[in-house]
C-alpha cells in the first residue's frame, strides 16, 4: 500500500475508507462475502500482466508457462469440488459465464424459459433489458402465489405450452432449496437444454448442503464470490460432449484475454473450497440464515416462503403501508447495516423502489459470527425498520453495530 499511497493518495484514502467500511458495518448483502488474504494476494499479484488468450498449451502468445499452470490448477480443482466432466474458468463475471453457455447451446430469437426476475430470477435469465431478453425469446415462469416457491407441475404445464429449447433454473433471490431431478425430467418431457445458474448456493452445492444440478444439468453456470468466497469472476461446468463448443464459445467467441490473476484466485478459492473446514463454514452459514429467518419471523416480519433453506431470506413489506424496501435499505444504512432493496413475488412496486429487503449471512459468517449474533442482528433489523425515521435512534443502531463489529476484525492489517 505505500506504493499506492505515494502514487495515488485519492485511491489510496478511498481503499482505506472502502476497509473501513467493511470493518465497522455489517455485510448483509446476499451476493457479497469478504475473501481469504491468499486470495487478495493472488489477485494481486504480476499475473495481472500478462496475456494469455486461448487454453493452457494452446495460447496466442508466448511466455504462457506459469499462467498454464495457474489455469490448469484452477481446472482441476472445479472439477474436483463440483464432481464435473468439464470446467472453464475464463468468464469475467457470471453474466459473462451465461451468455458462453447461452450461445453454446442457442441462436437468437430460440425459446427460452427462466425464473422471473421479481419472483427471485436474475437479470440474465431474460429480463427484456438485458442481453438475453433481447438476443432470446424468453418466457418467464413464476413462484406459486400462496407458497412462494417454484411449483413444478406448473413449470411441466407451463413449459409444454412454450416448447422451450432451454429452460434455466437457478436464482439471484430465492429461498429454497430447487429440486434438479424434477427441473430435469421437465426438459426431458419438452426436449429442452437444462442450464442451471448456482451463483447463489455454489458453496452450499459444493459442500452438499444443497442438491447438484451436476448430474442432471447440460451447463451449469456460478460466479466464483458469494458463498463461494472468491474473487469476482464466472466460471461454466457441462458436459464432456459440449467441453470443445463451449470454450470457443468463451474464447474467442465472447472474450479474448483472460484475467490472469483473477484465474489465480479463483484456484486459491477452490483450493479453500476442497478443505473440511469449508464444509464446516457453509453448514454456519445455514444455520446462522435459518437461526435470522427465525428470529425476525419471531419479531412478526413476513419472509418470502416463510422462512429459508439457503443463505438468505428476503423480508417483504407488501402489506405493510407506506414501507419500501428502498426505505428500509436507506435507513438500514444509517444504522450501519448494509442490504439491498429487493423485489418480491409479485411485488407491486418498481425495481428502484421494491416491496422487498434480501438479507444474506455469508459475510458475516466468515467473521466468525455465530446464531446468537444473529438474533442480535435480527433485533437491529427490527429496531431500525420500526424508528426508520428516527435518525437519532438510527445513529445508536450504528454505534452498537460497531461494537459488535470489533468483536469480530476483519482485514485488521490493512485498517489506517
Amino acid at each position: 500500500m505505500s506504493y499506492l499511497k505515494e502514487t495515488d493518495p485519492e485511491i489510496y484514502d478511498a481503499i482505506l475508507k472502502e476497509t473501513d467500511r467493511q470493518s465497522t458495518k455489517l455485510e448483509l448483502i446476499a451476493s457479497e462475502n469478504f475473501v481469504s488474504e491468499a486470495v487478495l494476494e493472488a489477485m494481486g499479484g504480476v499475473m495481472t500482466n500478462k496475456y494469455a488468450e486461448g487454453y493452457p498449451g494452446k495460447r496466442y502468445y508466448g511466455g504462457c508457462e506459469y499462467v498454464d499452470i495457474a489455469e490448469d490448477l484452477a481446472r482441476d480443482r472445479l472439477k474436483q469440488l463440483f464432481d464435473c466432466e468439464h470446467a472453464n474458468v475464463q468468464p469475467h463475471s457470471g453474466s459473462q459465464a451465461n451468455m458462453a453457455a447461452y450461445f453454446t447451446m442457442l441462436k437468437p430469437g430460440d425459446k427460452v424459459m427462466g425464473l422471473d426476475l421479481a419472483c427471485g430470477g436474475h437479470l440474465t435469465h431474460g429480463h427484456p433489458i438485458n442481453f438475453s431478453g433481447f438476443l432470446f425469446d424468453f418466457t418467464g415462469y413464476v413462484v406459486d402465489k400462496e407458497t412462494e416457491q417454484v411449483d413444478y407441475d406448473e413449470l411441466l404445464k407451463q413449459a409444454k405450452e412454450v416448447r422451450p429449447k432451454l429452460i434455466v433454473s437457478g436464482a439471484s433471490a430465492y429461498p429454497r432449496a430447487l429440486n434438479f431431478e424434477k427441473i430435469r425430467a421437465i426438459c426431458d418431457e419438452v426436449g429442452a437444454y437444462m442450464m442451471v445458474d448456482i451463483a447463489h448456493i455454489a458453496g452450499l452445492v459444493a459442500a452438499e448442503l444443497h442438491p447438484s444440478p451436476i448430474p442432471y444439468a447440460d451447463f451449469v453456470t456460478s460466479t466464483t464470490h458469494k458463498t463461494l468466497r472468491g474473487p469476482r469472476g464466472g466460471i461454466v461446468m457441462c458436459k464432456e460432449k459440449y467441453a470443445a463448443d463451449l470454450d470457443r464459445m468463451v474464447m474467442p467467441g465472447i472474450q479474448g484475454g483472460p484475467l490472469m490473476h483473477v484465474i489465480a484466485a479463483k484456484a486459491v478459492a477452490f483450493k479453500e473450497a476442497l478443505t473440511d473446514e469449508f464444509k464446516v463454514y457453509q453448514k454456519r452459514i445455514v444455520d446462522n440464515a435459518h437461526a435470522m429467518a427465525n428470529a425476525l419471523m419471531e419479531k412478526g416480519h413476513k419472509l418470502v416462503s416463510d422462512g429459508t433453506d439457503t443463505h438468505l431470506m428476503l423480508i417483504s413489506f407488501i402489506d405493510v403501508p407506506k414501507v419500501t424496501g428502498k426505505k428500509v435499505e436507506k435507513a438500514l444504512d444509517k444504522a450501519g447495516i448494509t442490504a439491498n432493496k429487493n423485489t418480491v413475488p409479485f411485488d407491486p412496486e418498481k425495481p428502484f423502489v421494491t416491496s422487498g429487503v434480501r438479507l444474506g449471512t455469508p459475510a458475516v459468517t466468515t467473521r466468525g459470527m455465530d446464531p446468537d449474533e444473529m438474533r442480535t442482528i435480527a433485533d437491529f433489523i427490527d429496531r431500525a425498520i420500526a424508528n426508520r425515521r428516527k435518525d437519532e435512534v438510527l445513529e445508536g443502531i450504528a454505534g452498537e453495530v460497531a461494537d459488535l463489529c470489533k468483536k469480530f476484525p476483519l482485514y485488521a492489517e490493512r485498517q489506517g
